[in-house]
């Protein structure tokens, strides 16, 4: 299964009035910022989940459930309640705490079990077998996919076009629906923590393969294994793919804060990092959007 641009453009028409265009930031010549911290929920999840769901029809007693790090927990959490339907999140361990209390502030059901985010998964997936409710899954959905993917076109409609655009990657979703999106009219460039390289050992082996998952980046780019479609996408798309150190994090993190005072968490600040450390290099005149996919942190970390 794949997922054409036009998914994407029909994604943004039935996703219209439910998840908002964020803006983009200009903060220096040829460099722009995609903010999707602002997006309901505090992260890009919310196109995907509201997607998902709308696409799906009338929803069942149950509501929807889903496995998450985090954020596309909130995002579910934050479209059951816009649709006046009952949400399930099932959340590893390793969790941050201020994910998990506005989880529980949104009204879902939360349970947290397993170190990683697949134990939490397969969790979920037991528990929907029993109920019937939607599953929306964190990224290996096309409904999820076409709808992460209006990023993509927010961003070259916003811009006036770019030549690439940098994604963090955990799962694949957002830079597999951004690819598809973009549909050859930008170079995209997929980020990850050295720490969790799930998109960049798939294109090393040929396809999906499972890794040890650890670093800053873990409670969001936590998946440890790429989605199918989402492989099959970049694969096919060519993505380029590069990593970034933890420190490089922290830094990119630190530096958006003092910067541009844009509160992003870790997996937020990756693909920016891969600029601040070189790891990704412009050539002269090269127009960049970074997205900034998430900002459910604490505050109080930020300095």
């Amino acid at each position: 299964m794949s997922v054409s641009v036009g998914d994407v453009r029909e994604a943004a028409g039935r996703i219209t009035g439910y998840a908002r265009r964020t803006p983009v930031l200009e903060v220096s010549s040829g460099l722009v910022l995609k903010l999707e911290g602002l997006q309901h929920s505090g992260s890009f999840k919310a196109r995907g989940g509201f997607n998902r769901a709308l696409a799906a029809g009338e929803l069942v007693e149950a509501g929807v459930i889903a496995a998450s790090g985090g954020n596309h927990g909130l995002a579910v959490a934050y479209v059951a309640r816009t649709l006046g339907v009952r949400a399930e999140i099932f959340v590893p361990e390793v969790s941050s705490p201020v994910k998990v209390a506005g989880l529980r502030a949104l009204g879902a059901h939360v349970t947290q079990t397993g170190s990683i985010y697949a134990e939490a998964y397969e969790a979920s997936a037991k528990r929907a077998a029993k109920t019937g409710a939607l599953v929306i899954h964190a990224y290996d959905q096309a409904e999820v996919i076409a709808g992460q993917g209006t990023v993509g076109l927010e961003v070259l409609e916003q811009t006036g076009g770019v030549d690439t655009i940098l994604v963090a990657v955990g799962g694949g979703g957002l830079v597999a629906g951004i690819t598809a999106a973009v549909d050859g009219r930008a170079h995209v460039v997929a980020v990850e923590p050295e720490r969790i390289p799930t998109l960049n050992r798939a294109l090393e082996a040929g396809g999906p393969v499972r890794v040890e998952v650890s670093g800053v980046g873990a409670d969001a780019l936590g998946a440890s294994q790429i989605g199918a479609i989402a492989y099959d996408i970049t694969a096919a798309a060519g993505v380029q793919s590069v990593l970034v150190s933890d420190d490089a994090i922290v830094e990119a993190r630190q530096e958006m804060w003092r910067s541009y005072r844009i509160a992003a968490e870790h997996a937020g600040a990756a693909a920016f990092a891969a600029l601040r450390s070189g790891v990704y290099t412009p050539a002269p005149g090269e127009r960049v959007a970074v997205v900034v996919c998430g900002a459910n942190t604490d505050p109080a970390t930020l300095v």
